[in-house]
This record gives structure tokens, C-alpha cells and sequence, in this order.
């Protein structure tokens, strides 16, 4: 077979894979509401599938199709000695929708009717005068809508929370000495808590503060060690030994990612100081098996955010510089993260 008839049978499959690109994330989230993985878990890890059909209230034979395409996609496992079901890696970390390393509230998050709107919408964010998508649909910006609709504000924080728990476990074991000789630590757009909960915890030393708008740490938890603080990053940031900033700078422009990068510059001391970035960055010309999700969240950027983006490491070096850092590090840090860590 030569070289064209090869790329001509691989874009025959991908056809249908696109065609039907929105069946897997659809059987997940109805995976996530019905509760399988749980229930199987709850049920000493294998159960069959008339129990499992009684347990989770469903119909058995539309369940069992369900359960094919799921198990065929590698979230169960089905014996066949005993007809029973189990659950496997990837479902305990995305179907568990009470797993305490699960990010199932993420993909909730992700798959959401709010969410999903703006995709519909995407060539808005394309229009040569530039648009938003999101505001397309809803007549004004994600933060705004999330501040007037508790439900939305709750959703997100909760999927950004388990997406924290999973990513700040990976920078506390990768690159824990970051955090070293810290006494104070600023959490810029913590949501929750849920980031300072664990750098606290396995870093006692550290005292937290969680920075973000009112409406978010009005109802964030109580958490030993870390202080709630309501405010505006664009207009002032509270002075600590180091800040930190995860997943908050892809939201905004260039414009919008140095003006809040200064302020967190000007809230450390000047000599011992420091801004650690997480961040995605994306390297042009290589490729790794993360580098479909990079791409990807930079289409997420484009439907949910003004001006968002996903950034080369040169952008990233043209923000840093223009927020009037002195030096940087960069650190690949696995997955799709990497840590910057900026210096006055």
C-alpha cells in the first residue's frame, strides 16, 4: 500500500471518529450521574449486571450497552468466570464521583450545558474584529455570568478543585523544594482552598492566604492554616514571601497576564521573593503524548475566554519580561504542566 492510500484509509476511520466525536464524553458524564463506578465499589469491587442495574435504577438492557461501549473504551473490565464488572484505573479517576483523587467534577464541569453553549458558538472568538463565544451566548464574560449564578460558580469550582488536588500533588512530589523557606504563601484565584490545603499540609511551615473574588471565598471552607481573602487581582494583591498563580494567567490577554504579574511582583520582597507560575506551555515543532490536550485546552481558552490562551514559551518569555521579572525558571513538571518561577 503506498503512502497516499495509507493517509486515505486513516482519514476514512477519523471521519467517523469526529462525526461521532461527542459520544464518549456524553456516555462519561451519564457514567458519572448514574454513579457505576461508585456503586461497584460500594459493592466490594464486582457486581453483575442485574444488580448493578437495580442498584443504579436503570433498565438492564440499556445499561448493558452502556457498560459494552464503557468497557470496550477501557473504564471496566467484565469476567467472564463470573459475569461481574469492575471497575479499572480510568474510571476510578474519572467515573468516581465521591473518589477523593477523582476528576469527575471537572469533566461535570467541562460537560456542563453552561460550558458547552459557547462551542456552539466558537466562530464568534474567529471574527477578524475579535469576539468571544462565550459572551456570545450569555451577553457578557464567564466571570461576571459564574458571580450572578451560584450553581455555575459552584460547578467550576468544584471541577477546578479536583483538578487542583490531582496537579498540586504532582508539583509537591516533582518539585516540593519550591515551596522551602516560604512563611507566607499567597494563592492568586485559589478558589476553594483546595491548593493551599495540600501545600499546607505537607509543607507546615507555610501560613496560606487564599486570594480570589468575594463571591468565591464567601463560601469556601475552613481550612487549619490558610486564611480566606476577598479581592480584585487587577487592582491589588496582599504583600507575602511568594505567591503562587495556577491555571489563572491562560484566562487573560498578554495586556491582562502583565498587569497581574506586576502586581504579584510588587506583593514580594524584592530580594528573597518570587512568583511560582503553573502553567501550561507549548513547545512548537515537539510532540508528546500531551500535546493533543495543550492544543486542545487552547481551543477551551478560545470558547470560554475573552482573550485566553494556551502560550508558546516565547509568549511566556515576552509576559514575564514585560511584567518586569529579573529571571526565570522553567520546569516541565509532567502531564500537561510545567512551573515557572519568576524572581523580582
Amino acid at each position: 500500500m503506498d503512502a497516499k492510500s495509507i493517509k486515505e484509509e486513516k482519514a476514512e476511520l477519523e471521519i467517523w471518529q469526529y462525526i461521532f466525536g461527542f459520544t464518549p464524553v456524553a456516555v462519561v458524564k451519564c457514567a458519572i450521574e448514574l454513579e457505576i463506578a461508585d456503586t461497584i465499589e460500594s459493592h466490594g469491587g464486582a457486581v453483575s449486571l442485574p444488580d448493578l442495574a437495580s442498584a443504579v435504577c436503570c433498565s438492564p438492557s440499556a445499561l448493558g450497552r452502556i457498560m459494552r461501549y464503557l468497557t470496550h473504551r477501557g473504564f471496566f473490565e467484565l469476567h467472564e468466570s463470573t459475569h461481574k464488572y469492575s471497575n479499572t484505573p480510568l474510571s476510578l479517576r474519572l467515573l468516581l464521583k465521591n473518589g477523593a483523587n477523582s476528576v469527575a467534577p471537572f469533566l461535570l464541569m467541562e460537560a456542563s450545558p453552561e460550558m458547552l453553549a459557547p462551542w456552539h458558538r466558537l466562530r464568534a472568538s474567529a471574527a477578524p474584529g475579535g469576539g468571544s463565544a462565550f459572551r456570545a451566548v450569555y451577553g457578557e464574560d464567564f466571570w461576571d455570568y459564574a458571580s450572578q449564578n451560584p450553581a455555575v460558580s459552584k460547578l467550576f469550582d468544584d471541577g477546578i478543585a479536583s483538578h487542583a488536588t490531582r496537579a498540586i500533588c504532582e508539583i509537591i512530589e516533582r518539585c516540593g523544594d519550591v515551596f522551602e523557606g516560604i512563611g507566607c504563601l499567597l494563592d492568586v484565584g485559589g478558589g476553594d482552598g483546595t491548593t493551599l490545603r495540600y501545600i499546607t499540609e505537607a509543607c507546615p511551615w507555610v501560613r496560606g492566604i487564599n486570594f480570589d473574588l468575594p463571591h468565591v471565598v464567601c463560601v469556601a471552607p475552613q481550612i487549619r492554616g490558610v486564611e480566606h481573602v476577598a479581592g480584585d487581582m487587577f487592582k491589588h494583591i496582599p504583600e507575602a514571601d511568594a505567591v503562587f498563580i495556577k491555571w489563572v494567567l491562560h484566562d487573560r490577554s498578554d495586556d491582562e497576564c502583565m498587569h497581574v504579574l506586576k502586581k504579584c511582583r510588587e506583593a514580594v520582597p524584592k530580594e528573597t521573593g518570587k512568583v511560582i507560575i503553573v502553567e501550561t506551555v507549548i513547545v512548537e515543532g515537539e510532540e508528546d503524548e500531551y500535546s493533543d490536550t495543550k492544543l486542545a485546552l487552547d481551543m477551551v481558552m478560545m470558547a470560554h475566554t475573552e482573550k485566553g490562551k494556551e502560550r508558546t514559551f516565547e509568549e511566556w518569555d515576552c509576559v514575564i519580561k514585560g511584567a518586569g521579572f529579573s529571571s526565570y525558571t522553567v520546569k516541565h513538571i509532567g502531564s500537561i504542566f510545567s512551573i515557572i518561577v519568576a524572581c523580582p
